[in-house]
Formats: C-alpha cells, structure tokens, sequence
C-alpha cells in the first residue's frame, strides 16, 4: 500500500487531477453551480468529441509521430457520406453511416499511413500537407456546402440521451448522449491495445527508438501503417458525432481543433517527442481543456480570457514535456556511464 501510494504521488496524473479539483473548487466557490447535476453532464457531453480525437493523436504522438490533419480528415469523411445518405434518399438504421465512417476514416488513414511509414520526412510535415489535401477536396472537388437536414438515423442518434439530468435551482435540463458509451468503447479498445498487445507495445518502442524497436523486430513499417489507419477510424467517428448532434453537417466546424487536442493529450503527460503517456492523463488532460473552455463562463470571464488560459495551457503542457524529455536523457546518459 505504501509503494502504490508513493507511485501515485509520484505520478503525472496524481497532479493534473489535483489541479482539476482546485479548478473545480475555484469555479464552484465563485458561482455555485460547477457540481450541478446539469453542468456534469454537460462536461461530459463536451468531452465526447475532443476526448475521441484525443485518444488517436495519443495513440500517434506515443509512437513519436504528430497528425495535425484529423480535423480535415474527420471533415472530408463526415461531409461525403452525409451527403451521398442524402443524396441517395437514405433512410434506413445508423449502423450504415457508421460503416461508411469507419470506411473512410480508414481509408483516408491509410493515405497518412503510407507516407509515414514510406517517407523519412516528419509525419508535422506529411500531415499538414495531407490535411490540405483532404480540405481541397471538400471544398473543391465535393463543392462542400452546408447540410442542414441530416438522415433521420442520424439525427435520432444526436438526440438520444442515456438520461436526463435537472438543475434544482434553475431547472434546466442536460441530456447525457448516447454518444458518451461511443467514447468508453473507444477509450477501452485502446487500452486495451496499448496495454496487452504486440501492437500497442511496438508503438511505445517506436516512440521511445525507432532503430532499436526495428532490430528488435518490430515490423516498423507495418505498425506505423495501421496507427494512421486507427487513428482515421477514430477521428471519422468523431466527426459522426459531432454532426450528428449539431443536426446538420458543417464542412468547417471541426477545423482547428488540432491545436487544443494535442495540448490536452500533452498536457495530460504525453511526451511530445514519443515513448511515454497514459490514457489516463489523456482523459485528465481534455477534461481540464473542457473545464476551461466550457465552465470558466460561469464565473464570468470573457471568452478571450478562457483562449489566455487556454494558451498557457498549451506552454504548460509543452514545458511538461520537454522535463520528460530532459530527464529523460540524463536517465539514459547515467545508464550509459
């Protein structure tokens, strides 16, 4: 018991979950209503989408790589098969647009993937490139427009609510969406491979030395290949959520989320130069990004106060990983001696 609580107060997660309370405590002294049933769940419907996106930009910067195109990918796979389910007159059950998500989130990550695992070039360059790509051609090949009337499968999935919960005080009323178990699902099928499979370990190797994890038999290539290919997956799945409950479709309302994402998933201890990370501080780290950008209004600050702290979130969160990443190399420069 003595080493798990040494391990805790020692760990990353242990800190950032304390800052959440103090946050939280913060916010609730000054306006009362952070612990209401309504403004829980409200926070936890505003993690689904970053919290999605989040766990497959982890799941990339772990293996030291970067992908700063998920939200134009997420896009351009969202718009196209909203409008060939409307276009086609669609009205059948939710599990199509889900497969058509799943499909070209792969697909389109498969396109990240090669170059990747093919071209010796940053996968910060590979994917600001591709991102342009995948913007180019909803905007021109697809002539993106806004859709407002959505299938009706996919508008009932917006709307569906695990429960309802009532503030007391105000009565008002937030639904906890259907979507949140997407999440779960999402956040335990990654642990999962993270945790217990080759292919999990492989992209800590990958992130930690990619040489070494190559003459350790790694298939390199190959894992790098199928991360972009998963990442897609996750990033199209979000992009379904989100225009499933906005209740229409958006070309551009995802587009620059990459920037408070990758802060969340760095701020949550993943090191920026690979090797190191949790899911755990993943989910920690968006929920405080969350915090600040959804709850701060309740206490009254203006919005560009909510970006100041948004943006010292982001330097925090960089200078948390360049410790890593110094203390990192000491250990290994000992070790060495």
């Amino acid at each position: 018991m003595r080493r798990f609580a040494q391990k805790l107060i020692r760990s990353h997660e242990f800190y950032l979950l304390l800052v959440i309370v103090v946050v939280a405590v913060i916010i609730q002294a000054r306006s009362g209503q952070f612990f209401t049933g309504n403004n829980l769940v409200d926070l936890a419907n505003a993690m689904v989408v970053p919290g999605l996106f989040a766990v497959g930009t982890y799941m990339v910067l772990v293996s030291g790589g970067i992908d700063v195109s998920f939200p134009a990918l997420a896009s351009l796979a969202v718009y196209s098969l909203t409008r060939l389910l409307v276009d086609t007159g669609y009205g059948g059950g939710i599990w199509l647009p889900f497969a058509l998500a799943i499909g070209l989130g792969a697909l389109l990550g498969a396109f990240n993937g090669t170059f990747a695992a093919r071209i010796a070039v940053p996968t910060l360059i590979i994917t600001l490139g591709t991102a342009n790509v995948f913007k180019g051609i909803m905007q021109g090949a697809l002539e993106s427009v806004q859709i407002s009337t959505l299938p009706d499968s996919m508008s009932s999935f917006g709307r569906a609510n695990l429960f309802v919960a009532t503030n007391p005080e105000s009565g008002l009323t937030s639904g906890m969406p259907v979507s949140f178990l997407l999440l779960i699902v999402v956040v335990a099928i990654a642990f999962f491979i993270m945790r217990f499979t080759m292919f999990g370990r492989g992209i800590f190797a990958i992130g930690g030395d990619e040489s070494s994890a190559l003459r350790a038999g790694f298939k390199v290539r190959r894992i790098k290949f199928w991360l972009y290919v998963i990442a897609g997956i996750i990033a199209a799945l979000a992009g379904l959520v989100r225009t499933a409950s906005m209740g229409q479709m958006h070309p551009t309302n995802l587009l620059g989320m990459e920037i408070m994402v990758i802060a969340a998933v760095v701020l949550g201890g993943t090191a920026i130069t690979g090797g190191t990370g949790s899911l755990t501080g993943v989910m920690l780290g968006t929920l405080l990004i969350v915090i600040v950008q959804n709850s701060m209004i309740l206490i009254g600050i203006p919005t560009y106060w909510q970006r100041v702290a948004l943006g010292v979130l982001i330097i925090v969160g960089t200078g948390i990983s360049a410790v890593q990443l110094t203390r990192r190399r000491k250990r290994n420069r000992i070790v060495a001696v």
